[in-house]
């Protein structure tokens, strides 16, 4: 359960308290996502689709009770009236569910630090997604950094003797996946309910099938590691809780810093905690991203900055001029992370 939590409103910057709160519940959102990669390998020797599978069958039951004991399903019945609605969110766990593949076989793989990239970079795809999807238009330093990041990918690729694959399907899946779900607009919870909905059938009919040949790894490794296999839901669900939380109680700037956290955890682990090689011309690769980060987020404080005082001036409340947070950096959103 995220720290704190009562269910009540953010209420307002004036207090203290329950920003704390919102920060803590951050933290722990962001630090949980940041620790996966310790998880992942515990599962083993069930392979990336299985424990893809389990994720995906354990995550709903987890949500399912989660929204049952809040009371929260009036947006089930809407949801369904709705077509347009129902394919987005089909694609969103289309997209989801590659992400989550993605992620799980690099971890276990030993490319934890090419999956850490996958998330730095992400923030870049999304804008430049906005630029050629949505028509969106940048300022300066925001070309600037797209452009800094497109030059880390060719130093990485030289340095990887080809593309990074895996850092660009994690960071496209995951950036395609916000643009859909800011279509179809609903809050986390609901999000993961609708999306594992839509996954649990055919990951039901994977495990069975694999029962079925005799390579189920669920329930032939001990209780122990069953129970591992099942807590795939609270890893999917836990951090999304603690995000909520901290989303109703602390401005989007705040929680736009706070999502470099999960990246950084994991580029760290990867190197002093699995010791994935960092040869040179991978440091400059990844140098010349967090130069990009850097200008990116710069520029959105400045912008930010810029129309608090300007809605400050024109008579605006403290209170609302404190949530024109509005930094291009990609905005959190309540959605499962890897």
């Amino acid at each position: 359960m995220p720290v704190g939590s009562k269910g009540e409103q953010h209420t307002g910057p004036e207090s203290k308290g329950e920003q704390r709160i919102g920060l803590l519940n951050g933290f722990a959102a962001y630090g949980m996502w940041g620790l996966v990669p310790l998880f992942w390998p515990l599962l083993e020797p069930a392979g990336a689709i299985e424990i893809l599978a389990h994720r995906m069958v354990w995550s709903l039951g987890i949500v399912a009770i989660a929204l049952l004991v809040i009371r929260r399903w009036a947006w089930a019945g809407e949801l369904l009236r709705q077509p347009r609605r129902l394919g987005l969110v089909a694609v969103a766990a289309t997209v989801i569910t590659i992400n989550w593949g993605v992620y799980i076989w690099a971890v276990n793989t030993g490319h934890v630090v090419e999956a850490s990239l996958g998330y730095f970079i992400n923030p870049l795809v999304t804008i430049a997604m906005g630029v050629l999807l949505l028509k969106e238009r940048l300022r300066p330093a925001q070309w600037a950094a797209v452009g800094i990041g497109f030059a880390a990918v060719l130093v990485l690729t030289i340095g990887y003797g080809q593309p990074p694959w895996i850092s660009l399907c994690l960071a496209f899946s995951f950036a395609t996946y916000g643009l859909v779900k800011k279509k179809v607009n609903l809050g986390g919870l609901e999000s993961l309910a609708a999306e594992t909905a839509i996954q649990f059938l055919p990951a039901l009919a994977y495990l069975l099938w694999l029962a079925g040949q005799g390579d189920l790894v669920f329930g032939t490794e001990g209780a122990g590691h069953a129970a591992l296999l099942a807590a795939t839901g609270v890893v999917t669900a836990a951090p999304l809780v603690c995000f909520g939380a901290a989303a109703i109680r602390v401005p989007l700037s705040t929680l736009g810093l706070l999502q470099y956290l999960a990246p950084v955890l994991q580029f760290l682990l990867g190197v002093l905690y699995f010791h994935e090689a960092m040869p040179a011309e991978r440091w400059a690769g990844f140098a010349l991203v967090w130069a990009a980060l850097s200008l990116l987020t710069w520029d959105a404080l400045r912008t930010s900055h810029r129309a608090r005082l300007t809605l400050q001036a024109a008579g605006v409340d403290e209170a609302a001029a404190a949530d024109a947070d509005i930094l291009e950096i990609q905005k959190p959103t309540s959605s499962p992370r890897p």
